[in-house]
């Protein structure tokens, strides 16, 4: 039930303010004398790491609620992947020639989002989620901003400064600490899950979402595999199930697809077959 009466009691933005107009004395220096939320040494310490868990859980969850953000397209890929633009900044030629999945998330995300859009208005039906940083990330977001859309970016704190791409909705950027609950949020509103070309971070992305609906973890949903000639060199699926580590119809959690365009035709056909 909810509560529209105003609290009694002062709220902790006004207590906050108050206690910083006390006066300056040895007492209310002290670490001790600061409100217990408004501490960074207090909510940093090793024992406050379940109160952090829970924050880094309710801040994204809230903002999205209050946003009516329901339903999500997830979008993983490289971020070492640039704009077909910049194809001579690859590092390899090999990368080089993967440029053409920045096209297709891009073009992808457009699609999408323009739909998403179309169908719901003020509150599109879906709505793109990318990591938030470079690469196939960068074009996610791309494609949402060239339709008009919002479109989400989950970062996360790394040891070399990755700033979010400039394309992701300012008031749906977010910034995680944990990756464990980075990936849940990626999860938690998703109706399709792409995953383009990546390196470890897009791998371990991928197994952790088939790994959830292998086991009933998650609900079914679309996983789309864009690149098959990129998936068949860098993993054997077929070889898993050959050896009966994974079984035969776990083969079909997932479909590969090569255009942003088959994509689409494949969220909307999942399960009719």
């Amino acid at each position: 039930m909810t509560n529209d009466r105003p609290s009694p009691f002062p709220d902790a933005d006004e207590d906050r303010d108050a206690a910083r107009q006390i006066p300056d004395t040895a007492q209310t220096r002290a670490p001790a004398y600061r409100l217990a939320f408004d501490d960074p040494d207090f909510i940093g310490r090793e024992e406050l790491r379940p109160v952090r868990l829970q924050l880094e859980m309710l801040k994204p969850e809230l903002a999205l609620q209050e946003m009516g953000i329901q339903r999500t397209i997830v979008l993983f890929g490289g971020a070492r992947i640039p704009d077909p633009a910049q194809k001579e900044s690859a590092r390899t030629p090999y990368l080089a020639e993967l440029t053409k999945y920045y096209d297709q998330a891009r073009r992808f995300a457009r699609l999408v989002t323009e739909k998403g859009m179309r169908e719901g208005g003020d509150q599109p039906t879906h709505v793109i989620v990318t990591g938030g940083g470079p690469g196939v990330m960068e074009a996610g977001n791309r494609g949402a901003a060239d339709a008009g859309g919002r479109s989400i970016g989950l970062n996360v704190v790394l040891p070399h400064e990755q700033a979010p791409n400039p394309y992701v909705t300012p008031e749906l950027c977010f910034n995680f600490h944990y990756f464990g609950l980075r990936k849940m949020h990626f999860l938690l509103r998703a109706e399709a899950i792409c995953i383009f070309p990546g390196g470890f971070g897009t791998m371990d992305e991928l197994f952790e979402a088939l790994t959830l609906i292998q086991t009933g973890r998650m609900e079914r949903v679309p996983v789309l595999l864009f690149g098959r000639e990129f998936w068949d060199r860098v993993i054997n699926f077929e070889a898993l199930a050959e050896a009966g580590t994974i079984s035969d119809a776990d083969l079909s959690l997932f479909r590969f697809v090569e255009t942003a365009e088959e994509a689409i035709d494949a969220i909307e056909t999942w399960g009719r077959d």
